[in-house]
């Protein structure tokens, strides 16, 4: 589909995944072992036939860069395809950060104007779906559209958090609220926008609002043809913890519609010291392992259950990981016990410490909106030291040693810094 091209919003900060996101975007925050989640989003573009990506990178966008890197792990790469890494180009005149959507798509027009394509297809690269653009750009055009938003019905109480449609009866939106606090309807827009690319151009001159559906869906409603294109299937924005928890835990149902390997999706196996480097998973004979996602080079000693292992973890004898998501070359000691935990990179857990005690009706004290369901959060390089207790709703940041802790039973809801 060379005529399409395509504008990923990868920078967001990913302050609603907290500790997770502090040293990397949101959408390179690895999922389901291997992945992460902007491999959805690039494997969708790839599996639809399209052929240059415009990766739009702000927020500490390093490791995001280097996942990407040529694009070849999903086939952008060669003479008429390819995948362009599009930072904010702040110091030279005129330029700044990226203040919102339109705002970043804005500051890249010349990239749009050099591949002259009929259509700009505009992507979020923070959720995990699957869907085929090329319907939604056939959709586009037969209804001789300006602009077409992805839309998928959510429940209603969900409906302040997104961008709402009004529409007739043939799909035209006749009217929009942005994250309402009482909606008229309950069909949300999935940050997915087609342009025809002329109109993109006129009117992100035309219009100074630095957000596509604050600023740019509005005015086009009143004047142009601005069409829903409907979705259904499994759609989840997984920027929050209890979201993105609870996308991993689906992986792990049957029923839930979310298959990696029916999606064909694609992840840079290049990466992280050469994924095809590691070792073959290794189970001890007295191990037991139900119903969890084991990554290569995992070594199970202990039990583990519902949970999601990325590669290099280590789950020793008489330690139990339950219903849980553990990254890349974390290790977990014997008898360490670990429940509800979403743990990040290189964390060490020390013998018989207990990640998940207390009651779960504590909120995290000064995030009490980002951690309230009973989750621990532990940030990379941690160390928990051994026979700690470390409550529900507690958020541990990165880089603690054993004299960061004022205590060895960290009550539920805490959140624990370095002291020095």
């Amino acid at each position: 589909m060379n005529d399409t091209l395509v504008m990923l919003l990868a920078g967001g900060v990913g302050s609603r995944l907290s500790i997770l996101g502090h040293e990397r975007a949101k959408p390179a925050v690895p999922f389901g072992g291997i992945y992460r989640i902007i491999d959805f989003t690039l494997s969708n573009a790839m599996n639809s036939g399209l052929n240059t990506v415009g990766v739009l990178t702000q927020y500490n966008p390093l490791s995001l860069m280097e996942h990407i890197g040529t694009g070849a792990p999903w086939d952008f790469i060669g003479r008429t395809r390819g995948a362009k890494i599009l930072p904010p180009r702040t110091g030279q005149k005129d330029y700044d950060w990226y203040k919102g959507t339109a705002d970043a798509v804005r500051q890249n027009i010349d990239f749009i104007e050099s591949n002259a394509s009929d259509r700009v297809l505009i992507l979020s690269g923070d959720h995990i779906y699957k869907m085929d653009y090329s319907l939604l750009i056939d959709f586009h055009i037969t209804n001789k559209a300006d602009l077409t938003v992805g839309m998928m019905t959510v429940p209603w109480e969900d409906t302040i958090h997104f961008g709402i449609a009004i529409t007739d009866a043939g799909s035209r939106i006749t009217d929009w609220e942005e994250k309402p606090e009482k909606a008229r309807n309950n069909l949300a827009s999935m940050g997915i926008y087609v342009f025809n690319t002329n109109y993109l151009l006129h009117a992100l001159r035309s219009h100074k609002g630095h957000d596509f559906g604050k600023n740019i869906i509005p005015a086009a409603i009143e004047n142009d043809r601005v069409f829903a294109y409907p979705v259904a299937g499994y759609w989840r924005d997984v920027g929050t913890l209890e979201a993105y928890w609870k996308a991993n835990m689906d992986l792990l149902g049957i029923n839930s519609g979310l298959n990696l390997y029916k999606w064909d999706v694609h992840t840079n196996v290049e990466e992280e010291g050469r994924l095809g480097d590691r070792p073959p998973t290794f189970f001890s004979t007295k191990c037991s392992v139900k119903n969890s996602v084991i990554s290569p080079g995992c070594t199970i000693e202990g039990h583990v259950e519902n949970s999601i292992l990325s590669p290099g973890v280590f789950v020793a004898k008489d330690a139990s990981v339950v219903d849980s998501v553990i990254m890349h070359d974390s290790q977990i000691s014997a008898g360490a016990q670990i429940k509800e935990s979403i743990l990040d990179k290189l964390v060490r857990v020390g013998e018989n410490a207990v990640l998940g005690t207390g009651s779960a009706d504590t909120p995290n004290k000064e995030k009490p909106h980002h951690l309230s369901n009973g989750m621990v959060v532990v940030g990379k390089d941690t160390e928990i030291p051994p026979n700690f207790r470390i409550g529900k709703n507690s958020i541990l940041h990165p880089k603690l040693s054993p004299e960061d802790y004022a205590s060895s039973d960290i009550r539920p809801g805490e959140t624990i810094r370095p002291s020095r």
